[in-house]
């Protein structure tokens, strides 16, 4: 094929796929039933908290830690689940292959930068709260806390992550029109699941 034909085909083929992809009624359509599904799953987080009055109360401190993991937990997986759709655009990744590297690399990363954060998250609502008076469970407890609320959720939503990404390639849709708000919704059910959970656990240490 001669080289000018080539760049023809290409430049057809790019005018397609982002004609497909960018525009305005395909982000509409595909984002607008995601982010409606974000504002309830933030209904059902508000729930879930609501029902946290005991534990508020049992662990000073808590309050503070709660709006920082949630937000820890929804900034990381949306990065991560942003790097991999734009890794299934490039055709870095194809398919679900923890062999992958690119895949593989940008779990642990995820899973690293959860791990300093939640634990640096632990430390600020313990000096925060004994700085503002509102006393504090302990130093030691709302690291814990923090640290496995915030490592176990972004484990489970690292995979639900990947497994979104990909299957909504497969099935057509632009990855990042419905992961981000997606794994924003997820994140903070998740996130708040697991502080009620580890909160009852560290009430029986």
């Amino acid at each position: 094929m001669p080289h000018r034909e080539r760049d023809d085909t290409e430049s057809e083929y790019v005018g397609q796929y982002l004609g497909e992809y960018a525009s305005v009624s395909s982000i509409v359509k595909e984002a607008l039933p995601f982010e409606l599904i974000a504002v309830v799953g933030g209904i059902v987080s508000g729930v879930i908290l609501s029902g946290m009055t005991s534990e508020l109360e049992l662990i000073p401190g808590l309050i503070v830690i709660i709006p920082g993991v949630m937000g820890l937990r929804g900034n990381i997986s949306s990065t991560l689940g942003s790097r991999l759709g734009s890794a299934i655009h490039m055709g870095l990744i194809t398919k679900i292959d923890f062999k992958n590297r690119e895949l593989t690399n940008n779990i642990i990363g995820s899973m690293v930068l959860t791990v300093i954060i939640s634990i640096f998250l632990g430390f600020l609502g313990h000096y925060v709260s004994v700085l503002l008076g509102f006393g504090s469970a302990g130093l030691l407890k709302l690291i814990l806390i923090a640290l496995m609320s915030g490592f176990f959720s972004g484990l489970i939503l690292s995979f639900i992550t990947v497994f979104l990404a990909v299957g909504a390639f497969r099935f057509g849709f632009d990855p990042d029109n419905i992961v981000t708000p997606s794994i924003a919704t997820i994140g903070d059910i998740l996130a708040v699941m697991m502080i009620f959970v580890f909160a009852r656990l560290v009430l029986f240490l």
